[in-house]
């Protein structure tokens, strides 16, 4: 599988494209963004998923538009599915963003796959920065959404923030392959062992 970075809005969401084989899925879509639409066209790829990897509302901004262009279905944890459609819970009016909203196709558990090809990735329930935070996993890689960043870990103080079951998600990930790269939700990609040397959470 590869994976391809776009930095969107003005928090510095990380929206990947993440493909192989001809098909691919699109993870959290913090805007509408041509250049992310540009590269699925010229990679002429099959966009068979938009999946976030929890509600807040600078990861899902996009959504609406991204399902229209794409016709690719929306999905997202059961437990942070009220988020999509609500603007208290996922933060759009606290950061001042608001947007159309569009509610899940699927709702996803802890231990589905997410076919690419004949790839796939495994949803890793992790919550604590909100009650459906997932990562996604496959041998190698992890997409860590706002549990994990490099050298730090996701807040617990918004609704549905819980610091205790944050840190059993972040032993969960701890027991991944060392060299296990992680691409998280803002910031710079990294790998699980260099969080254990230096992220003072792990």
């Amino acid at each position: 599988m590869k994976i391809q970075r776009f930095i969107t809005n003005a928090l510095a969401v990380n929206c990947y494209v993440v493909y192989t084989q001809g098909q691919g899925i699109i993870v959290d879509p913090g805007e509408a963004l041509e250049s992310v639409l540009d590269f699925i066209n010229s990679n002429k790829l099959e966009i068979t998923a938009v999946v976030n990897t929890h509600g807040h509302a600078d990861h899902i901004a996009g959504n609406a538009w991204f399902v229209e262009q794409t016709q690719a279905p929306l999905c997202i944890h059961r437990d942070d599915a009220p988020f999509l459609i609500d603007y208290e819970l996922n933060l759009a009016r606290y950061i001042r963003q608001e947007f159309p909203v569009v509610e899940a196709d699927k709702l996803l558990d802890d231990g589905d796959t997410i076919q690419i090809g004949e790839s796939e990735l495994t949803v890793l329930h992790t919550p604590g920065h909100t009650p459906g935070s997932i990562s996604l996993y496959a041998p190698g890689i992890l997409l860590s959404g706002d549990t994990l960043f490099k050298g730090s870990v996701g807040r617990t103080d918004l609704v549905g923030g819980d610091q205790q079951v944050l840190r059993d998600s972040l032993i969960r990930l701890g027991r991944l392959p060392l060299d296990t790269v992680v691409y998280p939700g803002h910031g710079d990609r990294t790998t699980i062992q260099d969080e254990i040397i230096n992220n003072p959470y792990l």
